[in-house]
């Protein structure tokens, strides 16, 4: 009876305890339940440049060990074809011109770090929402997003500002015009011509002078000292901008901290796998956000002495192929850590392959397989048909093809889900959440259409019509290819999205993707019956979705776009923008190893 009595008492407060040790380390193990997030995305890599999507002439082991070990998407579409809009679009899950990431005019991306054009702080990313979840957030790399407002220290473009705990790389992006030696990249046209019209100025003033001087006839030495005034003002207005390009974009940052003006990109690669498998080794125990953004494989193709020459592809296989080590490094950090089987990676670009760079007739730019365009092109696959791998074993099948319309966007709500998070409800988002696809569990991507931009303006519709297994796409807008038939804009160096350099479309082009994927017969009335019917779909589906358009301010006007000192970031005093804290810091170090 006692022992009963004991027992019953006893009842309450074991139940009482086993409650606690529920809410303290059931609650903990729910928490830690949630995947670890590794997204690796290149920069301008083509679809066809990867082994495990059919390149046989780059050696890419570590990304194809990824889709063996994981899913490979093979109609993964991005947003946009270019650098700024794309990341906008991929950072929100909406397509960049409902931020006013995308533009009017010909400069589609953001050209100078010191212009207030950037992701709006009223913009909600998925790094910010993870990091409400509390994950530990990190972005390693490529930003290219905006950093500065109203002054050089608002940071209101910043990643920081954007969710990532973390910051280390560029926040702009690799050019040409980072390395010595290089031709000039942006706006190297407009450098050409106001660097001719400075020099006729100038011979002009030399002109007037030797005439004033020879006594040929009467000039006054006000007018010519006013001419050469005006010469040099001229000359400064552009020279302090363009003339120092390398010092003003090419930079790095740790946080808040610029650590190289300008940035020693022979050096970049080590130093940012370094900074990734640090931050894998900082929060090995979870979760954790860690987005590594690459410099590679975007032009001047800066290549470590190691890999020169060691594919079969030439310097641009070259970068490729040191890629996919730095990828191999950072994979190696996660299973040295135990961290695979709670790790979801994702390895994407952020467009398709650079068609029109070139030195010579050297091609330095991708390879967008069987798909037509490339770069810039918003409507042909080759400009947005990108690789997409995802891999958690265990939790999605291994050595698995998808064939589903899928967008960069749906990483979005993806990742929010994965980390208990809510997608906000106040705002228009464009992409879905993968992971029923992923998994298997639907036969279908939720993709019904896709608004393929090129700017602000549609180019063209992909239509999944699920019930019939066809994928329909209308281009209403295309470049006009220079030369005729080439596949490319070589003259123009990348195509524009509107102008005399397009040709519009009525009825417009119709292919049916799943049959010709590489858009090389366009459907008529003749050969496809149910042609009108389809034409008419689509355009009540751009009706619909242009009703979901609200207007916004523009962040790539060329007031954004150009060159302002007061929000130049810079590690000195302005202009004395030059500092190496990796080199002061080896230094220092090496210092205290002798002392």
């Amino acid at each position: 009876m006692e022992s009963l009595l004991r027992s019953h008492w006893n009842l309450p407060v074991l139940l009482f305890f086993s409650l606690l040790l529920w809410k303290t380390f059931g609650a903990r193990a729910g928490a830690d339940s949630r995947p670890n997030i590794l997204i690796l995305m290149a920069d301008d890599l083509g679809i066809g440049d990867v082994g495990c999507y059919g390149n046989d002439t780059i050696r890419t082991p570590n990304i194809d060990r990824l889709a063996k070990e994981g899913v490979k998407l093979t109609q993964h579409i991005s947003a946009a074809p270019l650098c700024t809009p794309s990341r906008a679009a991929f950072m929100t899950g909406r397509y960049a011109l409902r931020s006013g990431m995308d533009a009017i005019k010909s400069i589609r991306v953001l050209y100078w770090l010191g212009g207030p054009g950037g992701l709006p702080p009223n913009e909600t990313t998925f790094a910010k929402v993870l990091q409400q979840q509390g994950y530990t957030t990190g972005l390693i790399g490529k930003w290219h997003l905006g950093v500065n407002c109203e002054s050089r220290t608002d940071y209101c473009h910043h990643p920081l500002n954007h969710g990532f705990d973390y910051f280390y790389g560029m926040p702009f992006t690799l050019a040409n015009d980072c390395q010595l030696g290089e031709p000039p990249e942006q706006s190297a046209a407009l450098r050409s011509q106001l660097w001719f019209y400075t020099q006729m100025i100038a011979l002009a003033v030399l002109t007037v002078a030797i005439i004033k001087l020879t006594g040929l006839f009467s000039f006054s030495w006000k007018v010519i000292t006013s001419l050469a005034l005006f010469g040099f003002l001229f000359f400064i207005s552009w020279y302090t901008s363009f003339g120092f390009i390398r010092y003003w974009n090419c930079i790095m940052m740790r946080n808040y901290d610029i650590t190289e003006q300008p940035i020693k990109v022979e050096r970049a690669a080590s130093l940012m796998t370094k900074e990734a498998v640090s931050f894998i080794e900082r929060n090995k125990k979870g979760p954790f956000l860690l987005f590594v953004s690459f410099l590679h494989v975007h032009t001047p193709l800066v290549t470590s002495e190691r890999f020169i020459g060691r594919s079969r592809h030439g310097l641009y296989g070259d970068n490729v192929e040191e890629m996919d080590w730095m990828i191999g490094q950072i994979l190696e950090a996660v299973d040295k850590q135990g961290l695979q089987k709670n790790t979801l990676t994702y390895f994407v670009s952020d467009h398709g392959g650079f068609l029109e760079t070139r030195k010579g007739d050297v091609q330095l730019g991708g390879w967008n397989g069987i798909y037509k365009g490339g770069k810039g092109m918003g409507g042909w696959e080759g400009g947005i048909r990108v690789p997409g791998i995802f891999r958690w074993p265990g939790v999605l099948p291994a050595n698995t093809v998808i064939d589903e319309p899928t967008s960069l966007m749906d990483i979005y709500p993806t990742m929010i889900h994965l980390g208990g998070g809510k997608v906000p409800q106040d705002r228009v988002t464009d992409g879905h959440d993968l992971m029923p696809l992923l998994q298997r569990k639907v036969q279908y991507s939720d993709h019904e259409f896709m608004f393929h931009y090129c700017g602000v303006y549609l180019h063209a519709v992909r239509w999944h019509q699920k019930e019939v297994g066809a994928v329909w796409k209308a281009h209403y807008t295309t470049p006009v290819f220079s030369p005729k038939g080439a596949g490319a804009c070589y003259r123009k160096r990348m195509c524009p999205c509107a102008g005399e350099q397009v040709t519009h479309h009525d009825p417009p082009l119709l292919f049916d993707l799943s049959r010709d994927p590489s858009e090389s017969n366009p459907l008529s009335i003749a050969t496809e019956p149910q042609f009108d019917t389809i034409i008419k779909r689509i355009e009540e589906a751009v009706e619909e979705h242009r009703k979901t358009l609200t207007p916004v301010p523009l962040q790539l006007t060329w007031w954004n776009n150009i060159w302002k000192p007061w929000l130049q970031p810079c590690c000195g005093t302005f202009p004395m923008c030059w500092c190496d804290q990796e080199t002061e810091n080896r230094h220092s170090h090496l210092q205290e190893i002798k002392d």
